[in-house]
């Protein structure tokens, strides 16, 4: 059986091993560990054990989970991870304090519309496709500018713009992943530059597998759900 609060407790202090050996202060990185497939019993685990913040992949996993505990423990951090389709935008807005995964302008009006029907502000990170399995994410630093104007020219303003996220390709190439976050960081630097009024600090990179990596690149989240949860089982 899965030891998930000796897991998350282990997790956590590599975190800290991975801040200290790229220089960055205690505390620099969260982490978001990714509950996609595992049942409220297990997450029950981590909030008891002082874990707050959430990813979820699919909006009706989230929608059935989180409103249960969100009954029990106050001031859970849901944030969706996984891509969002027009139609589950209005459900998701309800739970979630932030979607990570923005990959086109069409779901930030979408999002603008929901929100203001409810009077909701919602944070985002821009998804930057990096990797070469993951179709997922604006293609370029310029569509993500193109996005940025848009709220430059007020359009959304139930959104708060606060970073980007990516997600390195699945390779045992580290210096592939590595040039991934590079990636992500170069074009968060220039934007961060270009766009001062809005605080794009969060840099949403690195996973079980490869987030010491992330986190030497400058990572200031990461998502972690193998290393806590275990191996997923599906029929959950």
């Amino acid at each position: 059986m899965t030891d998930i609060k000796a897991n998350l407790e282990s997790v956590i202090e590599k975190i800290k091993i991975a801040e200290t050996k790229a220089g960055r202060k205690e505390g620099s990185v969260k982490l978001l560990a990714v509950s996609k497939f595992h049942p409220v019993e297990e997450i029950k685990q981590t909030l008891d054990a002082g874990q707050l913040m959430y990813g979820e992949n699919r909006v009706q996993e989230a929608c059935e989970k989180f409103p249960l505990l969100n009954d029990e423990y106050k001031n859970i951090d849901l944030h969706l991870i996984g891509q969002l389709q027009l139609n589950k935008v209005k459900k998701i807005i309800q739970y979630a304090s932030t979607i990570e995964s923005i990959d086109r302008i069409e779901l930030l009006d979408e999002i603008e519309k929901q929100c203001a029907r409810i009077n909701r502000k919602i944070k985002i990170l821009f998804e930057l496709h990096t990797g070469e399995e993951s179709k997922s994410g604006f293609e370029s630093k310029q569509q993500i500018e193109d996005a940025l104007e848009r709220f430059a020219q007020n359009k959304y303003p139930h959104i708060i713009p606060s970073g980007f996220m990516t997600m390195a390709p699945f390779t045992d190439d580290k210096n592939l992943i590595r040039k991934s976050f590079i990636t992500l960081k170069t074009v968060a630097k220039d934007l961060q530059i270009k766009y001062p009024m809005y605080e794009l600090t969060e840099l949403s990179m690195g996973m079980s597998n490869d987030y010491e990596i992330a986190i030497e690149e400058g990572s200031t989240i990461v998502r972690i759900g193998t290393a806590i949860f275990g191996e997923r089982t599906y029929n959950k």
